[in-house]
Formats: C-alpha cells, sequence, structure tokens
C-alpha cells in the first residue's frame, strides 16, 4: 500500500467506524462490588447511568474495575486507565467535574424501634444501638459521626468500616433488618435501595446547628481527568439531554434526593 493510498484509505475507514457507533471507546472506572451504586455485573444505578451516557455519545462503554479505596483516583484516571467517574463529589479538586446530576443527604435507616428518627439531639437515641460508616481504617468520623459524639452519643454507637465483604451499607442495613442495630446513619445513594427491599424506613438526617458548617449532603457530579474541557463539556450536554432518563434510573434505585 503506498503512502499516498494509506493516507486517504486509513482516515476513510476512521470515519466509516464512527458513524457505525465502534470508533470511540468511553472508558469509565468503577468499584465492582459497591451496590446499589456499581457492580462489575452492571446492575448499579452508575452503571446504568454510564450505559445510558456511552448511548448519547455514541460510545462503547468499557470499565477498569477497581475496589475504591485509598488512591483510587491515582491509580486508575491518574494512571491513564479510564476517562470518566459516573459518581463524584461537585467539589472534589482532584477531577474536572460536571454540572451535577443529583444532590443527595445522609439519612437514617430506621428498624422498628427507631421509626420516625430524624434528628441526632432526639432523646431516643440514648435507649437505641446506632450504626455508622467510618471512611476508613483509621477510625476518623464522617459527619454524621461527628454528630452522635457532640449529643453524647458514644457507648451506643457501633461504628463500621467501608472494607469487607458484603460492603459496609450491606452489612450496617442488615444488621438493622436482623434486630442487631436499632438504627444505622448511611449516605443516602448507598443506602435507598437496599433499604427498601429490607422494609426500612428512610429519612434524611436534620445535623445540629453546632455543626452547620459541616457538610450534610452533597452535590453529585461526574469526573474527567483535568483539564478535559471538551470531554466534560460532551457530559454536560448529555446529561442536560438525558436528565429525564437520569432521574428515572435515580428513582428506580429509591436514591434520596434534596434538589427536588
Amino acid at each position: 500500500m503506498s503512502s499516498a493510498f494509506r493516507r486517504a484509505f486509513v482516515p476513510l475507514v476512521a470515519a466509516l467506524a464512527a458513524t457505525c457507533g465502534h470508533a470511540r471507546e468511553l472508558r469509565v472506572c468503577a468499584d465492582p462490588d459497591n451496590l446499589p451504586m456499581s457492580h462489575a455485573d452492571g446492575s448499579g444505578f452508575e452503571n446504568r447511568i454510564a450505559a445510558l451516557i456511552a448511548e448519547e455519545l455514541r460510545a462503547e462503554l468499557r470499565y477498569e474495575w477497581m475496589p475504591q479505596r485509598r488512591g483510587f483516583v491515582r491509580k486508575t484516571m491518574g494512571a491513564g486507565l479510564c476517562d470518566l467517574f459516573i459518581g463524584v463529589p461537585k467539589a472534589f479538586e482532584r477531577v474536572l467535574t460536571t454540572r451535577p446530576y443529583y444532590r443527595s443527604a445522609y439519612v437514617f435507616v430506621a428498624g422498628a424501634k427507631a421509626r420516625g428518627i430524624e434528628r441526632f439531639d432526639d432523646e431516643r437515641l440514648r435507649g437505641l444501638r446506632v450504626g455508622v460508616q467510618l471512611p476508613g481504617d483509621d477510625l476518623a468520623a464522617t459527619p454524621p459521626g461527628h454528630a452522635l459524639a457532640a449529643q453524647g452519643h458514644v457507648d451506643n454507637v457501633r461504628g463500621t468500616t467501608p472494607y469487607g465483604d458484603p460492603t459496609a451499607q450491606q452489612r450496617l442495613i442488615s444488621a438493622v433488618a436482623a434486630g442487631e442495630l436499632d438504627l444505622a446513619v448511611i449516605w443516602g445513594p448507598q443506602a435507598g435501595d437496599l433499604a427498601r427491599r429490607a422494609g426500612l424506613e428512610v429519612r434524611r438526617v436534620k445535623p445540629p446547628a453546632e455543626l452547620a458548617p459541616m457538610p450534610f449532603e452533597f452535590a453529585i457530579a461526574m469526573g474527567v481527568r483535568k483539564g478535559d474541557r471538551a470531554l466534560r463539556d460532551e457530559l454536560d450536554a448529555a446529561i442536560e439531554k438525558r436528565r429525564a432518563d437520569i432521574d428515572a434510573i435515580l428513582a428506580a434505585y429509591s436514591v434520596p434526593r434534596v434538589d427536588r
């Protein structure tokens, strides 16, 4: 094949492939076992949103799976393994974020004895067994953990680290469903679908006034590599165009919303 023919032929093949929808990949990094958000079998709501966005961009969806632990961004997007994270806080500084596509908050997941509780100063908490997520093995506290400690709920609180099988949210909700805990405080998107399936009550927490500067709710966006404004802009357009479909997915998974 002559060099002149190659220069004409190769772009033509690329153009035909693009028309058929096979030339472009959308590489997503995700946790393979973090239901109801993501799973290697594609059953999480972030998997469904990723498929929706790939369809809108006419791209082939490809996953790079890695447990979402310390160093996740550096080991995935930072290493060039993927182009996109489906769910990150809008203010997450390590990536370039899209417009938010929903906003959620921490919730109380309650068994029979704890139904109706939505405040950390509720006196009934003192007699209940409460589970709370810990962000890592260093036993640091989440905003709900700080709120429980500020109200003196220390002896009756059980912290659950994020690592392990099943996931922290699954362990907490199973414990409430089994009566081993009366109440759990969980990040809303991780709790909604699991709590619904277990027949448990979900209520958005109301943070105490003294912890007002501490965030108890977050706007969630998609994240791309810093500097990749072209992809970010494409994603913004896709989110806006498919907003109703995204909302339907979030509703199907009972994701608590504070932006509706």
